[in-house]
């Protein structure tokens, strides 16, 4: 198999694991106790990366603050460059691929 399609799922899967948890914490701001989530992510020795949820403080009576939400609003638009930028990897494997073939045929 090749790197390039490996690399890409690996950073799609972390990119939904992002936009999992901002998701997650936005729905829960009211809800008393809640611990918010966060996304830690790891370089693979392989090549790609790994990534792995972690639960913060509970928030107590308070809530969220105002910059916790606008983090999570943040980590929702970097889920989706991510998304756009490994999307574009794929397609640019799969033209080269073709591209390859077409050569060689």
């Amino acid at each position: 198999m090749s790197t390039l399609p490996t690399l890409a799922s690996s950073g799609l899967a972390a990119a939904q694991a992002r936009l999992d948890a901002s998701a997650n914490n936005i729905a829960n701001v009211a809800t008393p106790s809640y611990r918010r989530e966060d996304v830690v992510q790891s370089t693979r020795a392989t090549g790609g990366v790994d990534a792995s949820l972690r639960q913060l403080d509970p928030q107590g009576d308070q809530g969220a603050s105002s910059s916790q939400l606008t983090q999570d609003v943040v980590n929702q638009q970097v889920a989706l460059y991510n998304f756009q930028s490994q999307v574009l990897t794929l397609k640019t494997e799969g033209s080269m691929v073709g591209s390859l073939l077409d050569c060689t045929a």
